[in-house]
């Protein structure tokens, strides 16, 4: 579970990219010495003792004969607004810069805590230059090398100390789900579909993300939060200029819900972009609904829903198992049936597999397609043992690790699929040597 979110800021050329590669562990971020390079922002995931948190690259930082540009006024918004935490990069090398000065000043402004790092202090020489940042007004200055993973550890460290002690997800015993998808594919028009059917709307709150919209209601007995990630308001005209924001609200909604809602404009069918907006739902290991939406505005026969399906299962292959309904926002046609297929899809998420049965599938799997042999070696299952749910986890316990090879662990889940009820989730499975 992630415990929030960390935004870098700063001039261009101060080694953000660099550190963010560091800090998340592979080389994700492009690195250059030329001004503004990264152009989006870039997103990634830090663990660092057992917990783990959110990290974004305020990368395309561009001046444009300005002091202090637009694009630096956008993208520190858009940290301070969305951060928790924020880290703010200076250069030893160059020292306090005027562009520095005024980031500094706009951070004070804001109601967030700001980690001061001064980049490139590769030698003692430069690791002096710290002292000069306190002009800065923004606390202790930390020693930081990017390329070279000096005070990396003492970095995160405080980053651990000063991140929200609560997780992200406050909804215990209560359904939650999000709507994700790309923009004007009709998010807020199928919350209001989902809302203006129920029998009782409790309230509307903020949610613990800022500008997502936490709404509980209860159907039929039974609670849910819904988490519009398209945003029932904004602040400010800022993020109306921004696409990247808009994936920023949805990686934060996932995170805080049981299932996702992934729609699909029917109107203008799968487009390239709809793959990543669907991937980050699957990597988050969260249960996925895929519902292809403006379904009255496609002209139809009596071929047409099995012709889409097809479409879709091509165009998403790592999506096999998400179930898919056609619905209309603007009509309200097929909407009652989404409530059911969201506890359905839950309800496989939380699956727990008695021991002795899973064992018993798995030993019949190797039985009826035994491990083909690698380099004179053959992969023998043990032991199978479900350590988690949300996503369901499967450990195996094998005589080694190496030997699993993906197209087996593909037919392993394959299995598990035919034999139990995990509709609409993932499954992980991992392999662990027998000690």
């Amino acid at each position: 579970m992630l415990r929030g979110t960390v935004a870098i800021v700063g001039r261009p050329n101060v080694g953000k990219s660099t550190i963010f590669n560091r800090l998340i562990g592979q080389r994700k971020s492009i690195v250059d010495d030329t001004p503004g390079v990264t152009r989006d922002r870039i997103y990634g995931e830090v663990e660092w003792l057992t917990q783990s948190f959110r990290l974004i690259d305020t990368g395309g930082i561009q001046l444009v004969n300005q002091a202090f540009g637009d694009e630096i006024n956008m993208q520190v918004d858009i940290a301070i607004e969305e951060a928790d935490v924020i880290l703010f990069i200076t250069s030893a090398k160059e020292g306090v810069t005027s562009d520095d000065v005024l980031i500094a000043r706009k951070l004070q402004k804001a109601n967030k805590p700001v980690i001061l790092a001064v980049n490139k202090s590769d030698n003692e020489t430069l690791q002096m230059m710290q002292y000069d940042f306190y002009q800065l007004g923004l606390g202790d200055p930390m020693v930081l090398s990017g390329a070279h993973g000096i005070g990396i550890g003492d970095v995160l460290d405080k980053i651990m100390e000063l991140l929200p002690k609560k997780q992200i997800r406050p909804y215990e015993g209560i359904t939650s789900f999000c709507v994700i998808g790309q923009p004007n594919v009709g998010k807020s028009s199928l919350v209001n579909a989902l809302l203006h059917e129920q029998r009782v709307i409790v309230s509307n709150i903020e949610g613990t993300t800022r500008d997502a919209i936490d709404t509980p209601f209860t159907y039929d007995g039974q609670e849910y939060i819904i988490i519009d990630t398209a945003g029932i308001r904004k602040r400010g005209k800022i993020y109306e200029n921004i696409e990247k924001y808009s994936l920023l609200r949805a990686l934060q909604a996932i995170d805080r819900s049981d299932v996702a809602l992934f729609l699909i404009d029917g109107e203008k069918g799968i487009r390239e972009q709809d793959k990543h907006v669907a991937g980050l739902a699957h990597d988050a290991g969260k249960g996925v609904i895929i519902v292809y939406n403006k379904w009255d505005t496609v002209d139809k026969n009596e071929r047409t829903m099995h012709e889409i399906e097809t479409k879709i299962r091509n165009q998403f292959l790592y999506l096999d198992y998400a179930p898919i309904a056609f619905v209309s926002a603007k009509t309200h046609s097929k909407v009652n049936q989404l409530l059911p297929l969201i506890n359905e899809v839950h309800d496989a998420c939380c699956l727990r597999i008695p021991t002795n049965v899973l064992n018993d599938v798995v030993l019949d799997a190797q039985m009826l397609n035994p491990p083909k042999p690698h380099n004179g070696r053959q992969l023998k299952i043990y032991y199978a043992s479900q350590v988690a749910v949300e996503p369901p986890t499967i450990v195996l316990f094998v005589n080694d690790p190496e030997l699993l090879h993906f197209s087996y662990k593909r037919y392993i889940e394959n299995k598990l699929r035919e034999a139990f009820l995990f509709t609409g989730t993932p499954i992980k499975i991992l392999a662990r040597a027998r000690t």
